[in-house]
């Protein structure tokens, strides 16, 4: 077999990879009846739409898989699993992860996957019933283009002791890829996790046998995974959560070492490992690896102890001012505290014959163990920049004392430029990537945002660096990246290219910037995978490295490009004859109060605050989660509850002394549907000395995705109701900012060397420009337009957009074009009233602002457009009187023409 990587590849709307470095990958399970009441209850009653918070629950919560099972005695599971996939389907927000098409019965998988997008995994397949239909149905899964989970289970039963195990696995795994044809890296292994400590002494080897056949078959069965649900294991203990806890902690941690990497595992029954404690932890693992014949019995004494009993917290400042200094020095990066960092670093500076030495040895050993932490999954993101701040103050203090020597320089591990791209304005992911790794000693070159392409050559070539990294969030900086790739290529850099922000991805990577650049191209999609990557491509052997990863982006390239499995799509005009159709002369349209245009100069920030939605806060930070259930969480409660109170502390200052201001301006004017799929526009604008009217035009696109019988492609325009109907609609465009004194505050922070108030001040932004979108959206609803005047929701209510109407933003699914900025910002001349820019790539500035459109009808949906045929690509350049190449830059890039799918 070659010897080339073979990575297990899934996808929903967004592709999964399944590397060494993934280390583990977590499997939702709240949406399988057999695993959750409510579930079940919401499915029986046919409230698929209360059944689909389930699913976007999960997704919130870290989970990266979902598993979707409808197998219950009174359900019709073909049909409920036919219906839940297609409203899936339609929740880009969901529908971004892969999916597991769990059923015992075939007919329901097989429904399944006719109806799933992406390459997902069915769950499962065995030899229960002989090898005649074990073929049939792997034939199948390989057919539709899935992964497959495989039972350790064969005509006699299921695997219950190690030997079995391996030897269906092995017999299951020959089968799939030498009868079969089934790539290898599609096969995912459950050998079978089975409680521990029940009493029974055939159970006492059911977790070491797991763990022995997983490491068999990682090491036999090549390119093969392995899965499992982990709360099987702690069946015996059901009630007592100390010991479930532990008990899935430990497991886990035993069975990622051994090779099993992915997983059921609810995050709220898990422990953190090394924060197990001692006593409690080796009674569990003399359970799991059978060290002792009494091990069940004093693991049942010990679960007696702690029935009910919360954790105790044993450490005080005293204890851990007592330790020796570096311990001391430890601690304070480890644990964030600056208040002793500098009479800890002048004690080390006296002790040290250099005042480098401090650097190279005291911080140095501290940070290293932050790195190890982090990187193990024992720390997080929160935290890690708090380090930072410690780790720069301490620094700050040396300077003085280092400068006086005059040669004494540091000796960092390499030196990384960092750059948000031209036209681009967002980067607190740069700030968080840049400090994880100003973390594990590597000097960041930190170029800002806007930054145009000679600058990062030219600042490259000065400073010698060894790797570049480019960030960017809007759909054109993807240009001015495979722009800089070129320009490396031209001046012959021989640097890996490192790229990230939430519009990049590997499939752009390889397809788009990788072939201009014959050197190492690399996506990384979050800070926990930074450091490790760099690590690889700035060791002294890294070339093997890089050959590994440049053969991955090009046979992932290979595959991108030549793929023969395309979903149909429906022409143009096919599409707009299958739009979604309204009944305009029952249709009820509220003419608004006020036609025009306001603008609001100086907005009480105060106002905003029960707006927010902190969910997405939580997630800039790396911790997974909703808000407020994330506090409580067992992994990350502890490190969100501090975060939080960080940021009520910074916005309670923010508010006190007006560091921010706030600016709004919107407008609602008459509108109609124009040529299947424009708006045209009518701008009232209201002086004391005139009264003018222009005409705009908003150019909507429409899904051209074959569906189903009776399910419409839609496009924005199907919303307002069509000129030649002769009824008058309206439609309404906004741009709001909290952003005004956000840089300066942020610049600030810096200089005092503080990067997690300065990373904290810019997510706070960002969250008061969303709360002040949903605000003024309702004041849109009930008061302005008042087509709800009447409506009463909470704030969870608009956080899950229950209210009536839609506000769609430019580069977001519904509306990909960013080019319709523009024509907002002429209708509401927004930087003339508010000081509202857009850059040459069409980005925000402040970054904290939003913008987009209100649509008041009541069939207005949120919707995902999809990819898009050539024929709708060209329609488009030409009603925006520009050329293909030019529309494909200003549409998102999960269009099928911006990536080349399909021509």
């Amino acid at each position: 077999m070659s010897k080339e990587n073979k990575y297990l590849t899934l996808s929903g709307l967004e592709p999964l990879i399944v590397t060494p470095e993934t280390n583990f990958i977590n499997i939702g399970e709240r949406t399988n009846v057999t695993g959750s009441r409510k579930f079940l209850r919401l499915i029986k009653e046919e409230k698929f739409e209360e059944a689909l918070e389930v699913a976007r629950h999960q997704v919130e919560g870290g989970a990266q898989i979902i598993d979707v099972n409808m197998d219950e005695g009174m359900l019709d599971g073909l049909e409920a699993m036919t219906i839940f996939l297609n409203l899936i389907a339609s929740e880009p927000d969901i529908a971004r992860v892969p999916l597991m098409i769990d059923s015992s019965k075939w007919e329901i998988i097989e429904a399944g996957l006719q109806v799933a997008q992406g390459k997902c995994i069915v769950n499962s397949i065995s030899l229960k019933e002989g090898e005649t239909e074990f073929k049939r149905q792997a034939k199948l899964v390989k057919r539709y283009g899935a992964a497959v989970v495989v039972m350790a289970f064969d005509e006699v039963g299921q695997a219950d002791n190690y030997q079995k195990r391996i030897d269906i696995c092995k017999r299951s795994y020959d089968i799939l890829v030498n009868d079969v044809g089934f790539a290898p890296q599609d096969i995912i292994f459950d050998p079978n996790i089975f409680p521990v400590a029940t009493g029974m002494d055939e159970h006492r080897k059911n977790a070491l046998d797991f763990f022995n056949a997983t490491k068999w078959i990682r090491e036999n069965l090549p390119y093969a995974n392995v899965s499992g649900g982990v709360s099987n294991v702690s069946f015996s203990f059901r009630g007592n959560n100390t010991v479930r806890e532990a008990m899935h902690s430990s497991f886990l941690y035993h069975a990622i070492k051994n090779g099993m990497n992915l997983g059921i595992v609810n995050p709220a029954l898990l422990e953190i490992y090394d924060e197990i404690n001692p006593d409690l932890l080796k009674c569990v693992e003399d359970v799991l690896f059978d060290k002792r014949d009494d091990a069940t019995d004093r693991l049942l004494e010990y679960a007696e102890t702690v029935k009910d009993n919360k954790k105790e917290q044993i450490e005080t400042v005293q204890e851990w001012r007592s330790e020796p200094l570096q311990s001391r020095i430890t601690h304070a990066l480890v644990k964030g505290i600056d208040a002793f960092i500098l009479e800890d670093v002048e004690e080390a500076r006296l002790a040290a014959s250099r005042p480098i030495e401090v650097i190279e040895i005291n911080l140095m050993i501290g940070m290293n163990v932050v790195g190890d932490l982090f990187g193990s999954g024992k720390m997080f993101l929160p935290q890690v920049v708090k380090s930072a701040r410690v780790m720069k103050k301490a620094v700050a203090y040396l300077q003085p004392f280092i400068e006086a020597e005059k040669d004494g320089k540091q000796a960092f591990s390499g030196k990384i430029l960092m750059a948000t791209v031209k036209g681009d304005v967002h980067d607190i992911g740069k700030n968080i990537v840049s400090v994880v790794l100003g973390c594990n000693n590597y000097e960041i070159i930190d170029l800002g945002v806007m930054v145009p392409p000679e600058k990062i050559i030219e600042i490259a070539k000065k400073e010698q660096v060894d790797i570049i990294g480019l960030s960017g969030l809007i759909t054109p900086s993807l240009d001015e990246m495979v722009y800089v790739s070129k320009e490396m290529e031209k001046q012959n850099f021989k640097i890996p290219l490192i790229i990230g922000g939430a519009t990049t991805s590997k499939a752009h990577t390889s397809v788009k910037i990788a072939p201009h650049y014959n050197d190492t191209v690399v996506h990384i999609n979050d800070a926990s995978r930074a450091v490790t990557v760099v690590g690889n491509l700035l060791k002294k052997d890294s070339q093997v490295f890089k050959g590994e990863i440049r053969a991955e982006y090009n046979k992932f390239r290979e595959q991108f490009l030549n793929r023969t499995k395309q979903k149909e799509f429906r022409t143009l005009e096919d599409a707009r004859a299958r739009k979604f159709q309204i009944d305009w002369t029952t249709s009820e349209i509220v003419k608004p109060r006020q036609l025009g245009i306001q603008a609001i100069q100086d907005f009480d920030i105060t106002k905003l605050e029960s707006f927010i939605d902190w969910s997405p806060f939580f997630r800039s930070w790396d911790l997974h989660g909703k808000y407020p259930e994330i506090l409580k969480d067992k992994i990350v409660g502890e490190q969100a509850t501090e975060l939080f109170a960080d940021a009520k502390e910074l916005l309670k200052k923010v508010i006190d002394q007006k560091l921010l201001k706030a600016k709004a301006i919107f407008g609602i004017f008459p509108a109609n549907t124009i040529n299947h799929d424009d708006i045209e526009v009518s701008s009232v604008r209201l002086s004391a000395v005139e009264d003018n009217e222009e005409t705009y035009k908003f150019l909507t696109l429409r899904q051209q995705l074959k569906k189903r019988d009776g399910i419409p492609n839609h496009a924005l325009a199907d919303f307002i109701a069509p000129k030649e109907t002769g009824i008058q609609d309206y439609i309404g465009a906004f741009c709001v900012s909290t952003g005004f004194g956000t840089a300066a505050l942020a610049k600030q922070f810096e200089a005092d060397n503080d990067d997690y108030n300065s990373i904290m001040i810019k997510a706070l932004a960002d969250r008061l420009a969303e709360a002040f979108a949903e605000y003024l959206h309702k004041e849109v609803r009930t008061k302005h337009w008042a087509y709800a005047a009447s409506e009463t929701l909470t704030n969870q209510d608009l956080i899950k957009e229950e209210y009536k109407g839609i506000r769609p933003a430019p580069g977001y699914p519904a509306c990909p074009d960013h080019l319709e900025k523009i024509t907002i910002w002429k209708l509401l001349d927004v930087e003339k009233e508010i000081g509202v820019t857009l850059t040459e790539s069409l980005a925000m500035w402040p970054a904290a602002s939003v913008s987009g459109y209100y649509f008041g009808n009541k069939e207005a949906r949120y919707f995902g457009l999809g990819k898009i045929k050539e024929d709708q690509l060209l329609d488009y350049a030409k009603r925006r009187r520009i050329n293909k190449e030019e529309a494909e830059k200003w549409l998102s890039p999960n269009l099928v023409s911006s990536l080349g799918f399909n021509t």
